[in-house]
């Protein structure tokens, strides 16, 4: 009994312990969170150092904890954060140059050229840029590529081979497991589920990737030909015989300036800016610099706004969160930005591969009540396809960049199902019904005739829904929408062509629009949509308690763990879908 109770008061002391740090956590955000400064300082003569090794989102995201103010969050490392901050460090006399030092840029392609071209503006300051890498990644020398110099450590290596992307196929593993996805689409290159109906990849999905990945290489080929005074057909030379791939190829292939350590990288440095060698050199880290100008560009005092608000990640029905967009999340935006009078127009950033049918078209629904109101613009990022381009097709006007990857009208469906396993493992499920059609649907049993007639029907009246939402908004017939439908992918390139898009440009082209539409001249930039976050996450974000993500992580590692959310994601699709073909990862 006495071991009991010694068991009991040490659980309870602990306890009591948990709460009372927490309790203290929470008095000394609320004495010291709010008015504490933690100002960023930037001294004379410094460098811009451009580290880019974490994960960029377009929108770095705020966040609110209702209960605890002391606890928000806006963090300022979002994409356009540091493009805000290339921009000031233009007129900055504190910044003499910037320098890209071994980046291992964790970005889309779009993205990389979102950066690339803040730097190409920030070259007409007179001021330099150098680069340095012990490995260049080919996204890395993509960005670099434009700097006054570009140094490579002399044992280093380079990657200039060209892009690739690949495909798994589960036909076969799915025979054997006994677990296969029962599979309804519409549109012959609706290929996200190609990999559960066949072993290999089809000729029209191979015909689009080839396409579209071609197009994003020829991007980056016409920006480093310009900047390297190199033809695009010998950067193909080079690519296909891997003339880069050392120091010294790189240097003979004048793909880089100079063969460097990295001290004697520094030291030149310093020799540009007058420094002594044996004194220290200032520099200031593009997140720390973000922070220093958000503050800066804040300041103007006009009350006019142009509400940006970005759509990043999966569409779901309910609610979202960083990197999802869920439809309550969004339209409560949208719904803020329309009913205030400030608000003078509306940009919609869509990074999204797309995602849930029904919550697109609330989506829809709210941008359609909005434009009665006020002008809608969009600009898309990396990818703004399938559900992403149906929230975007109602707009005003649609910008998108060169290299974003959009289309994919079409749609799908797809449902777990366990039969083969169940009868593998001895296990037979038994219904008893009251009407004709009262299951819909059974994970161990296979669809019936009337289940696929009724599903498909649904998945074709969501096709003619979302082809007659892009024939209204894009003003083309829908045998013209039918043309360049069936869940073909496009580059923003290709889709300024067919008539997808209006303009091609960044968020920054959306914003000029969107000033104009609303025939202002000063304006300020509110951002939503803003999250709000539960006790839960609030004590896992003290350490108090571990979030389940980062044990797994931990005993798994990062790669598997990426592999295990995927098929999650799929797992908890819900209703039809208007969904990217493919994974977007591109080598």
């Amino acid at each position: 009994m006495s071991f009991i109770k010694r068991v009991l008061s040490t659980v309870i002391g602990i306890f009591v312990f948990f709460i009372l740090c927490f309790l203290a956590l929470v008095v000394l955000g609320m004495l010291f969170g709010g008015s504490s400064k933690d100002v960023v300082q930037v001294k004379q003569n410094s460098i811009l150092e451009l580290e880019l090794d974490f994960p960029i989102n377009d929108y770095a995201g705020q966040t609110i904890y209702k209960e605890y103010p002391f606890l928000n969050e806006h963090t300022k490392d979002g994409l356009f954060n540091l493009v805000d901050a290339i921009n000031y460090a233009k007129t900055d006399d504190k910044i003499k140059g910037i320098s890209i030092d071994n980046n291992f840029i964790v970005a889309g392609i779009t993205q990389t050229k979102t950066l690339r071209d803040a730097l190409l503006n920030f070259k007409d300051s007179g001021k330099f840029i150098v680069a340095y890498a012990d490995i260049f990644t080919q996204k890395d020398y993509y960005l670099s590529s434009l700097a006054d110099t570009i140094y490579i450590n002399p044992v280093g290596m380079m990657e200039f081979k060209g892009l690739y992307t690949e495909r798994l196929y589960f036909k076969d593993f799915q025979e054997k497991s006994g677990i296969k996805m029962e599979v309804v689409r519409h549109g012959k290159y609706k290929s996200a589920v190609e990999p559960y109906l066949e072993d290999k990849m089809s000729d029209n999905n191979r015909e689009q990737i080839s396409v579209y990945l071609n197009e994003l290489w020829s991007e980056m080929k016409k920006e480093v030909s310009e900047s390297r005074n190199i033809s695009v057909e010998q950067l193909d030379v080079i690519a296909d015989s891997l003339l880069a791939r050392t120091p010294e190829l790189a240097i003979s292939s004048k793909l880089v300036d100079k063969i460097a350590y990295h001290d004697e990288y520094i030291n030149g440095l310093k020799y540009a800016l007058g420094i002594s060698m044996d004194k220290d050199l200032k520099t200031i880290a593009i997140k720390d610099y973000a922070e220093y100008v958000a503050p800066k560009l804040k300041a103007k005092s006009s009350q006019n706004k142009i509400a940006v608000i970005y759509a990043e990640g999966d569409i779901i029905y309910g609610e979202g969160e960083q990197g999802i967009v869920g439809h309550i999340t969004m339209n409560t935006s949208i719904k803020k930005a329309r009913e205030d009078d400030k608000v003078k127009a509306i940009v919609i950033r869509v990074n999204s591969p797309g995602g849930s049918a029904l919550a697109s078209e609330l989506i829809w629904r709210e941008i359609e009540l909005t434009k009665k109101v006020k002008p809608v613009i969009v600009s898309m990022g990396d990818l703004a396809a399938s559900g992403g381009y149906y929230i975007a097709a109602n707009a005003d006007k649609i910008i998108a960049e060169p290299t974003t990857i959009t289309g994919s009208i079409g749609v799908f469906g797809a449902l777990p199902n366990f039969k083969n396993l169940a009868d593998n493992i001895g296990v037979n499920a038994e219904q008893v019904i009251t009407n004709t059609n009262a299951v819909t649907y059974s994970v161990f049993e296979p669809l019936n005739k009337n289940q696929h007639k009724y599903i498909k029907e649904g998945i074709i009246d969501v096709y003619n829904l979302f082809t007659k939402r892009v024939s209204d908004g894009r003003n083309l017939t829908l045998n013209q929408v039918e043309e360049i439908a069936q869940g073909r992918v496009w580059t923003g390139n290709h889709a300024l062509e067919i008539g997808l898009v209006d303009e091609l440009g960044g968020l920054d082209t959306a914003i000029e629009h969107a000033v104009q539409a609303a025939e202002i001249e000063d304006y300020k930039i509110k951002e939503y949509p803003i999250f709000e976050k539960d006790l839960d996450e609030m004590l896992q974000s003290f350490g108090l308690a571990k979030a389940k993500e980062q044990i797994i992580i931990e005993e798994l590692g990062a790669e598997n763990y990426k592999l295990i959310k995927e098929v999650k994601r799929l797992s908890q699709k819900k209703g039809i879908q208007l969904l990217f073909p493919f994974s977007s990862d591109i080598k």
